[in-house]
């Protein structure tokens, strides 16, 4: 079972634009695509809850609240229960799923995504957790790195955020400088 992804499917909920049906059918790719045509107007009540609590969750990892992200993840794992299956199309693909088909498309999405969250957290903890430090993005991320250090959720928001560092530093230092 690759927790990883599942736990990468909890970061594309939270960092999602679920403004609308079309917003909430962007969420599905890969081997969750099938969802995209099952999803409903009915569905984004349940994907926005979730959103919200689970970007609790890293608020509380990114501050150092570790037992409020457990006690938060611990809902959420009541609300979206795992119900493991085996799947595959033939006998050398066998692979375990955590919910099973047939449960809502809301079920089956938020409990993997809640169990992935869930053994990130217990595998590598809470300050593992991180928010964009580009105040203008605000998306989520789990950080991988060696040394725990890692502050943007992208390439393209550090860069950002540098460059513009970069440019109010010469504007501070051209207003020091007498005319």
């Amino acid at each position: 079972m690759n927790f990883d992804a599942y736990a990468r499917t909890a970061i594309d909920l939270v960092n999602a634009g679920l403004d609308d049906l079309a917003g909430l059918r962007a969420l599905f790719s890969g081997e969750q695509e099938y969802m995209r045509d099952q999803v409903t107007e009915k569905d984004l009540a349940p994907f926005r809850r979730a959103q919200r609590r689970l970007r609790e969750v890293f608020e509380f990892g990114t501050s150092g609240q570790d037992n409020e992200a457990v006690r938060e993840l611990n809902g959420l794992l009541e609300a979206y229960p795992v119900q493991p299956r085996i799947s595959g199309h033939d006998a050398s693909d066998w692979h375990m799923h955590v919910t099973s088909r047939g449960s809502s498309v809301s079920a089956e999405y938020l409990a993997g995504a809640v169990w992935g969250l869930s053994v990130w957290l217990c595998e590598y903890g809470s300050a593992r957790f991180g928010i964009c430090a580009d105040e203008r993005c605000g998306n989520v991320y789990l950080d991988t790195s060696s040394n725990n250090c890692r502050r943007f959720c992208s390439e393209r928001c550090a860069t950002r955020s540098h460059v513009a560092a970069h440019r109010a530093r010469k504007r501070a230092a051209a207003d020091l400088t007498p005319a």
